[in-house]
């Protein structure tokens, strides 16, 4: 595969990804919605069918890896690193142009849900810079990128460490096609069910990223797309999901190479 069927097939793959992905969280958090309420194990089956479809879609083109976490596995395990800064860039432009196409299918709802009057703050005095955020905007920013339950770095960085190291061992071992550069049309299947599967054991404290692109690129559009109300990226925590799904990678390709090579 060329460089650019690489670069063009991880922005549209990533695209879809989070397209869908953010997508299924707006639809279950999002006031206005239809399926408002419907909770987690829609959320988990969610991401669980965007990543079979945006593998599925990607998959001829560059393998589909929609994940640095996964194209730094395969790269440790197959000691082939010249396409990763294009998988990197294709996953990181993906992920963005998929969190902005979830938020304008969602914008009616966007709306909606950061200007009821309860989570709209009271005026201020006339004269004074409203420096707030609204209270209750986090589920907006939960479109876009994840965050803890109960924020301790250590224990978030382990928690996305220990689900990546399940992800990516599951990919290597059976997720790859044959060439062992993507994932074949099985592999993007069982795949899926590993995503679900980690959403629902190991997504709770977290919000299970696994994907550093997933995160900081859908964070970085949260930043930059005009919602009123919306609260901050939290950027204090970004680091986060994108340190320990790359930390979970280069483990699962270290127990790959010593188990399984």
């Amino acid at each position: 595969m060329s460089s650019s069927d690489i670069f063009i097939g991880e922005i549209i793959g990533t695209a879809v990804l989070i397209l869908l992905g953010a997508g299924v969280v707006a639809a279950v958090v999002l006031k206005r919605s239809k399926a408002q309420g419907a909770g987690w194990v829609a959320i988990a089956l969610g991401w669980g069918f965007a990543v079979m479809t945006a593998v599925y879609i990607a998959g001829p083109m560059s393998g589909a890896h929609i994940n640095p976490a996964v194209t730094l596995g395969i790269a440790i395990t197959s000691g082939e690193w010249g396409n990763v800064p294009i998988y990197f860039a294709g996953q990181l432009i993906g992920a963005m142009l998929g969190a902005f196409l979830a938020w304008l299918t969602y914008y009616g709802q966007f709306k909606a849900h950061l200007m009821d009057p309860e989570l709209v703050p009271p005026p201020l005095e006339e004269g004074l810079v409203d420096e707030r955020s609204a209270p209750n905007a986090g589920p907006v920013l939960g479109v876009f990128s994840t965050g803890p339950e109960i924020r301790v770095y250590w224990q978030n960085l382990v928690t996305e460490i220990i689900a990546t190291v399940v992800l990516v061992l599951a990919v290597l071992t059976m997720g790859l096609n044959d060439s062992g550069k993507g994932l074949g049309t099985l592999g993007g299947l069982i795949v899926a069910f590993v995503v679900v599967s980690i959403g629902f054991s190991l997504g709770g404290p977290t919000g299970y990223a696994i994907n550093p692109a997933r995160d900081l690129g859908p964070r970085i559009v949260h930043a930059l797309v005009p919602m009123p109300n919306k609260g901050g990226s939290d950027w204090g925590y970004a680091w986060v999901p994108v340190v320990g799904p790359l930390i979970g990678a280069a483990i699962a390709a270290g127990i790959y190479n010593i188990a399984f090579a």
